[in-house]
């Protein structure tokens, strides 16, 4: 069965909607700094797509049929955070304030992470020095 023309027009509406998103729009390339911070941008993607057409009667012999039809595509990319890598530790930051919980949430759940990881690392050091310091008391005199 041949092409239709309405195929060829959302084939080309499509490649250029790949074109324009993918995924090195969602996570941008990585920017670093002089100190050895890495910065990734984030960004929301919305896109969408629309293509239509109508066949039609020609009048004549040599037109029997004809097509009109057109396509059209938009993309908004929209930056949501940052992520900052620094001696290990990585941090979001938000552009905007969301009003929704969940999002709040998820967005502090890496810098909650690195806190706990943090007061665990620093227990199990006292815990350490003050065995070492039980064992190496100095003997009393009797």
């Amino acid at each position: 069965m041949a092409e239709h023309t309405i195929q060829g027009f959302m084939g080309v509406t499509m490649d250029k909607v790949r074109e324009m998103v993918d995924a090195n729009t969602v996570i941008g390339d990585p920017v670093r700094t002089d100190d050895g911070t890495t910065i990734l941008p984030v960004s929301k993607i919305t896109f969408g797509f629309a293509s239509g057409g109508s066949d039609f009667e020609g009048k004549n012999a040599a037109n029997k049929e004809l097509f009109g039809g057109g396509g059209g595509a938009g993309v908004s990319v929209i930056p949501v955070a940052f992520l900052v890598i620094k001696d290990g530790n990585v941090r979001t930051i938000q552009m905007s304030n969301s009003n929704n919980a969940m999002d709040r949430a998820l967005t502090m759940l890496p810098e909650l992470v690195d806190r706990l990881t943090e007061l665990l690392n620093s227990g199990k050091k006292e815990k350490q020095a003050s065995a070492t310091d039980e064992d190496v008391k100095p003997e009393t005199a009797q």
